[in-house]
């Protein structure tokens, strides 16, 4: 099975170590598991695949190294800026990741060690059960670089921890730990650091040995409350790449990329 889903997923590494229990797992060796243009399409796309098979009851997804993913990376980043084809087709993959994974009828389990950020996030929160480490860092990271916080953060951040404290993570990209998460409700468990997968792949057994058709039907049905906010989503993903016409989007990547504070030109005409 993991072979079939690694030739048409080429950038993700796929296992299978308990029958049904498929694991995807997010692997850029010296980029903290980045997205690149491909790796944000596969992950867009896998839930397509995944909801259709039948050798598939559960998926766990994870990255390798010690972090599950450092958000989309530097390179994608720049196309989506100097290009309008590539911001059109970026967006349409990040819509459509938000949307194929809420959709999937099979539970994912997430397990989050190191950092977790930006595209790779969408996938840690939205996961019916989200696990992380007690020293992950969860960071949304939209704001530093100069655009709206897009991808998943308006349709599941005020639902898990409410408006007041989204507001402040999200709009002063304040990191949290695994351990604040779960506190404040944005994940489901938190876990001794390095043992976040095995804890998912024991859930994960869990829901592969429950009712199917009770278990898929009862995500459906919580799932509509991330439906009803589909029009806000839509809305912070639009603004996201709006902002990425402008100058601060450039001037927030520039300043990562020399590890310095940026210097964004203000309000302009708002």
């Amino acid at each position: 099975m993991k072979e079939r889903y690694a030739e048409q997923f080429p950038s993700l590494s796929f296992e299978q170590t308990r029958p049904s229990i498929l694991e995807i797992v997010m692997n850029a060796p010296g980029k903290l598991n980045a997205a690149d243009r491909r790796m944000h399409r596969d992950l867009a796309d896998v839930w397509l695949t995944v909801a259709r098979d039948p050798e598939v009851d559960v998926v766990v997804v994870r990255g390798e190294g010690g972090a599950f993913s450092a958000g989309g990376d530097f390179d994608m980043i720049d196309d989506i800026i100097n290009d309008f084809g590539d911001r059109a087709v970026v967006w349409r993959e990040a819509r459509d990741l938000v949307y194929n994974v809420i959709n999937c009828d099979k539970p994912v389990v997430s397990a989050m060690e190191g950092p977790a950020v930006g595209a790779g996030l969408v996938i840690g929160l939205l996961a019916d059960i989200s696990i992380a480490g007690r020293s992950a860092r969860i960071i949304d990271g939209h704001t530093r670089i100069g655009v709206a916080a897009g991808d998943h953060a308006a349709i599941v951040w005020p639902l898990l921890i409410g408006l007041a404290k989204s507001k402040y993570h999200l709009m002063l990209c304040e990191p949290m730990s695994g351990e604040e998460a779960e506190r404040m409700g944005l994940i489901s468990l938190v876990v001794d650091d390095g043992g976040a997968n095995d804890k998912a792949l024991e859930i994960a057994e869990r829901l592969r040995d429950g009712s199917a058709s009770a278990l898929r039907w009862t995500k459906y049905a919580l799932n509509n409350w991330l439906r009803m906010a589909g029009p806000t989503f839509d809305t912070s993903l639009a603004l996201e790449f709006l902002g990425f016409t402008g100058p601060d989007a450039k001037e927030g990547v520039d300043a990562r990329r020399e590890k310095r504070r940026p210097t964004f030109d203000g309000p302009g005409p708002l």
